[in-house]
């Protein structure tokens, strides 16, 4: 066969090839023949014929391939490189991007502008800012920094590792900088939270000519909601509309959180009727972004009636729905509406079970926050960050200490027990389920610390009444470095006050302001009011509410009551409790405490005057209830509960050592019986205490010596505080009692307290 037939037999083949591969509809087979082909045939070395190889191979994302036929080419040129490197770049795959744009410049193959905005794209997409600007370098030495493409893409590169003034100073070299790129670091600026970097810019970028878009009005109200700045946000969208610029569902959907946070319900109510003037209120986001702005203005109603105005109900409007209802106290019913959904089949996700159990966490619905987890992890959702610390509180809240360890470990086993919120959750967890060595072995052992952490550990010390140890993490945070907050201060006097130092507690307050730089509130207050009358100090208690700067609420009144009531003072209960009833008047705690002190006193004809106008007013004592954890299950035990179906065994074993306690001497103290019946009735009424019933229940159902942890959810009272110190010694157990107070320890006969409580 002559050359000339040779030639023209490979010409032809080459055609048919190249035919088949600029075929926008060819098979991956097809591909797969004709790179056979041309391997036989040694076409390999026509360049062209590989790009087009290459780019049919990344189209169908076969990247294996693609770089078997880059391999094959003796010498591949640029474009060779920048056909994959542009698809990496394309699908996201950036750091196989950044590696073949490396293998070509080690080649000596320099980039053209074609290849180095994908180059900078894939920096982007990782945050490589290094690399991002040794790639800068290189389109400098190469000549290319005064192409527009690579230009924009520099600019989104810095504005993406947050270098805001390379980013201003590329635009400021573009000779034409557009919208596009100025909308871009405007937004990132406002995403950072710099107010006054994102304002300047947009006046420059308008002064230069460049007129901003829908985007840039979104970029910056987004921003500004995001990091909090919620009124900055709302003004943007007010200059927005003033200039004429007609809303959309991403601006309204930006906005109306800002409004919510803000909780001006009046301009919500007019962004919801502007919403149905331009026709976005079938926009699924703008539709959620409305129930949560009417759950935040505490509008119940107008929030379930947006929900059940839409046509199709979607995952986020039902989160929003359940958050709203939670947020305003509602947990029966966004308990119930998670259920309905569920039942319905909603393709639930993680966001709508943290919903829901840190709804009942927040709202003392502590078991179905338990079982709600539960059930998620037979659903097959992963929980996430926010899951662990949402139900964390619950486990606490009940002492539910084989959970929350359970908690923990599944937090270990994803990765998460690092982060700084899941940390501070287990340290608070470990701390109120009266594990506090422990909390503070974790404590010790955070990689990184936030001021909650430092929070959480101060507050468990102060629940502990370990004052001298929480005063020594208050001032080690110092020395690290964190600033204390109003909560630091609260945890330090807190702690003060349970351990009856008064001076101390005075010396933080009084320099509260001066060396802390936290201006002092209600609760600080609270907290030296609390300080000052355990300590007996009623009448300087009652001096300091009298020239608050603060107008005194229900914890401040509160606090000074449950002080008379220890002391037995009746005259300044009576003040207390008078404004007490005017802030709370449905609580029944404020009219038993004084009840209680009138019956301390002996004035039963008060105490019937009392109990009257509670009764009038339909309201009843909250029953003592407590709670212990045996066998990884939690049981709650009522004062005076007859039903339990272990309660004649508790009460046998109860009188057992009520026997043992008089043989030791041990009289009941019945001055905590404040009913007016005969003695015998009085220890009959003494034995139906839930912590003593929890205590029982425990050492019947635990091995002998076997540590006891029950929560009770009032004051634990005299005589059980006394009955128990004994049982610790005559059982030999380490017996836990949470009141709500603080931690008592009893060991051996004694209590943490040092009875003073």
């Amino acid at each position: 066969m002559t050359r000339q037939v040779l030639n023209l037999f490979d010409s032809n083949f080459q055609h048919t090839i190249l035919s088949c591969l600029s075929s926008s509809t060819s098979s991956l087979s097809q591909a797969r023949q004709a790179h056979a082909c041309f391997l036989k045939t040694g076409l390999s070395n026509e360049t062209h014929v590989t790009t087009k190889m290459l780019s049919l191979y990344a189209n169908h994302r076969r990247f294996a391939d693609a770089e078997i036929v880059l391999d094959s080419v003796p010498e591949p040129d640029v474009f060779s490189f920048s056909t994959l490197i542009y698809a990496y770049a394309k699908l996201s795959q950036f750091s196989n991007a950044l590696r073949l744009f490396s293998r070509m410049m080690s080649r000596g193959l320099m980039p053209d502008s074609h290849v180095l905005p994908s180059a900078v794209k894939a920096c982007t997409g990782l945050s490589a800012l290094k690399v991002g600007q040794q790639v800068h370098g290189i389109a400098s030495v190469c000549g290319f920094c005064s192409d527009s493409f690579v230009q924009s893409s520099l600019v989104h590169m810095y504005i993406k590792c947050n270098h805001f003034m390379d980013a201003h100073k590329m635009l400021d070299e573009m000779p034409e900088p557009n919208v596009v790129s100025w909308s871009a670091l405007i937004a990132g600026y406002a995403r950072q939270g710099c107010v006054s970097e994102t304002k300047e810019a947009f006046s420059e970028m308008r002064n230069l000519g460049v007129e901003p878009n829908l985007v840039s009005w979104n970029g910056i109200i987004a921003g500004f909601n995001q990091t909090g700045h919620y009124l900055e946000a709302v003004n943007i969208f007010r200059q927005m509309h003033l200039q004429c610029f007609k809303a959309d569902g991403t601006t309204i959907s930006s906005v109306l959180p800002a409004v919510g946070n803000t909780e001006d319900f009046e301009l919500g109510i007019q962004i919801h009727a502007y919403v149905i003037k331009v026709g976005v209120d079938s926009d699924k986001c703008v539709v959620t972004a409305l129930i949560d702005l009417y759950g935040k203005c505490a509008c119940t109603s107008e929030m379930l009636q947006v929900f059940n105005e839409m046509d199709e109900s979607d995952i986020g409007a039902c989160n929003a729905l359940v958050a709203g209802l939670s947020r305003n106290g509602l947990a029966d019913e966004a308990l119930m509406v998670f259920r309905q959904f569920k039942d319905q089949g909603m393709d639930l996700n993680v966001v709508s079970w943290t919903s829901v159990i840190a709804c009942c966490s927040q709202n003392s619905k502590d078991m179905e926050a338990l079982d709600l987890f539960r059930e998620m992890q037979i659903a097959g959702v992963k929980p996430n960050f926010v899951t662990i610390p949402c139900l964390l509180p619950a486990c606490g809240n009940i002492a539910a200490l084989m959970h929350g360890k359970a908690a923990h470990g599944f937090s270990l086993r994803i990765g998460m027990s690092n982060d700084v919120y899941v940390g501070s959750a287990l340290i608070d967890m470990y701390a109120k389920c009266g594990r506090i060595l422990t909390s503070r072995l974790y404590f010790d052992g955070m990689p990184i610390r936030n001021l909650a952490c430092w929070n959480a550990i101060m507050g468990g010390y102060a629940m502990h009444g370990k004052a001298k140890e929480a005063m020594e993490i208050f001032h080690l945070m110092q020395r690290s470095g964190q600033k204390p907050d109003s909560i630091s201060l609260t945890c330090v006097l807190s702690a003060c006050s349970q351990s009856g130092l008064t001076e101390e507690g005075q010396y933080y307050f009084k320099s509260m302001s001066r060396e802390y730089g936290v201006e002092a509130r209600v609760e600080h207050y609270a907290c030296m009011v609390t300080l000052l009358g355990r300590a007996g100090k009623l009448e300087e208690a009652y001096s300091m509410i009298q020239q608050m700067p603060l107008e005194p609420d229900a914890c401040v009144w509160g606090s000074l009551l449950s002080s008379c009531k220890v002391h037995n003072n009746l005259s300044l209960g009576k003040v207390a409790a008078k404004e007490l009833f005017v802030l709370e008047p449905g609580n029944p705690g404020n009219y038993i405490i004084l009840s209680n002190i009138y019956a301390s006193n002996g004035k039963w004809n008060e105490v019937d005057k009392v109990r009257y106008r509670m009764k009038n007013m339909g309201l009843r004592k909250n029953p003592g209830c407590s709670w212990i954890e045996v066998k990884n299950k939690v049981h709650m035990l009522l004062a005076g509960d007859k039903s339990h179906p272990q309660m004649s065994e508790i009460i046998k074993k109860l009188n057992q050592l009520s026997m043992e306690m008089k043989k030791s001497g041990y009289v009941p103290i019945t001055d905590f019986v404040l009913q007016d019946v005969e003695e015998h009735d009085k220890e009959e009424i003494l034995c139906g205490h839930s912590e003593k019933l929890a205590v029982v229940f425990g050492i019947l159902n635990t091995s002998p010596g076997s540590p006891l942890q029950v929560i009770k959810n009032l004051r634990i009272c005299g005589d059980c505080h006394a009955v128990i110190k004994f049982i610790s010694s005559f059982e030999g157990r380490e017996i836990f009692v949470r009141d709500t107070n603080r931690f008592h320890h009893f060991k051996d006969g004694m209590c943490s307290c040092g009875d003073y409580w």
